[in-house]
């Protein structure tokens, strides 16, 4: 039996993760055994057991209680932690998700005592390595023996960077001096359909917030990079506030933790004043991810500063405007479906004007076809 460990480090990981969960527990049941380790990168209160319970996910068999820290120490207390428990189980191959502090702990603990790395999300690049996720991803995939990317501009990314086209190589037997790359399609993909008619039975966002499917604006803003610089906070916010008296649409902001801090500050208060005197925008606490689904399902269109934000309105054939100066799913961009804005006020209202107006968009299969974590489990079983 192949034994896996599987590093995660913050709930949308657990959540990624859990598409490959399912294919063990069913597809691949005593085939395959999964032990996954928690980092303690982000606590999350919401992670009771009610949490996994409802969504079927696999509680962590090992959490590490890192928490917060600097990019160095929490790195740090990561690998010692991640490489205490290799050493002690043996596992046959670590699997990483993305490009958080974990993943990079994890191909590092791993790597260096000739554990195979098995990356999912890998050859993703934003080319701004002012990103500490973009250090994270690179990093990760250069030590990893088998990268799994979930579109072909990541496989395209890999073969830039001087790996071996796996496609056409033939070859079977794979290490990190010599790694295997897939073109995969996306395990959120797969969530996505799996969690789309569960969270429509669970969630009453659309009703708790007196919301009509398809009359509104998804609004999430997370990233350090907007919430704590004014100069990119609030012409963002200005925007927002302007299209729905300009536009006459109702925008829903689920309000994260840091954004809400900095909007205490006095540098903010006339515009915070005005968002919450606006009887178009609903400011609203942290949604749950059910909620998120369905908000995100039901909206007209998605603003969004987050990477996994941009793919899901992408999944429910929405528009996206992506409050970044870059995305690493460029898919989307080329496709027409989303708007690099950054922060800017007049390109955040210019592309809610052109999507506003646009009718004829479609949003072909870039992401695969929902079964990305079935190919990795047979991937795995069959080269590792």
């Amino acid at each position: 039996m192949l034994k896996i460990f599987t590093i995660v480090g913050a709930r949308p990981q657990i959540i990624k993760a859990a598409a490959i969960s399912r294919q063990v527990r069913t597809i691949f049941k005593g085939k395959i055994e999964e032990v996954i380790i928690h980092t303690g990168q982000h606590y999350d209160e919401n992670m009771s057991q009610v949490f996994f319970d409802e969504m079927e996910i696999p509680k962590p068999d090992f959490n590490l209680n890192i928490g917060s820290g600097t990019h160095g120490s929490q790195t740090a207390k990561m690998i010692e932690g991640i490489e205490k428990l290799l050493l002690e189980h043996k596992p046959d191959a670590l699997i990483i998700y993305g490009d958080t502090n974990s993943t990079l702990a994890g191909a590092i603990a791993a790597s260096k005592i000739h554990i195979p790395v098995v990356h999912i999300e890998a050859g993703l690049r934003s080319y701004n390595k002012a990103m500490p996720e973009e250090i994270n991803r690179i990093l990760a995939d250069h030590v990893s023996t088998l990268l799994f990317s979930p579109t072909k501009t990541g496989y395209t990314n890999l073969l830039r960077e001087g790996f071996e086209d796996t496609e056409k190589s033939g070859r079977t037997k794979f290490d990190k001096d010599h790694p295997g790359i897939f073109h995969c399609g996306d395990v959120m993909y797969d969530n996505t359909l799996f969690f789309a008619e569960m969270a429509e039975k669970k969630s009453a966002a659309l009703q708790q917030n007196n919301l009509t499917a398809g009359n509104f604006v998804l609004v999430t803003i997370h990233r350090p990079s907007n919430t704590d610089n004014q100069a990119r906070l609030t012409p963002i916010l200005e925007a927002l506030n302007e299209i729905t008296n300009e536009q006459n649409v109702e925008m829903i902001l689920p309000l994260h933790p840091r954004t809400l801090k900095m909007l205490g500050n006095a540098e903010y208060t006339g515009i915070y004043e005005a968002l919450k005197k606006n009887n178009r925008i609903k400011i609203i606490p942290p949604a749950s991810f059910f909620d998120m689904i369905v908000l995100g399902k039901n909206a007209k269109l998605i603003i969004t500063d987050s990477g996994g934000v941009q793919k899901e309105a992408y999944f429910f054939k929405k528009p996206s405007i992506v409050l970044r100066p870059e995305t690493e799913w460029k898919e989307i961009v080329e496709n027409g479906t989303a708007i690099i804005a950054d922060a800017d006020k007049q390109k955040i209202k210019s592309a809610y004007h052109y999507f506003s107006l646009k009718n004829d968009m479609s949003f072909p299969e870039v992401f695969g076809d929902g079964k990305a974590a079935e190919f990795i489990c047979k991937k795995m079983l069959e080269l590792l």
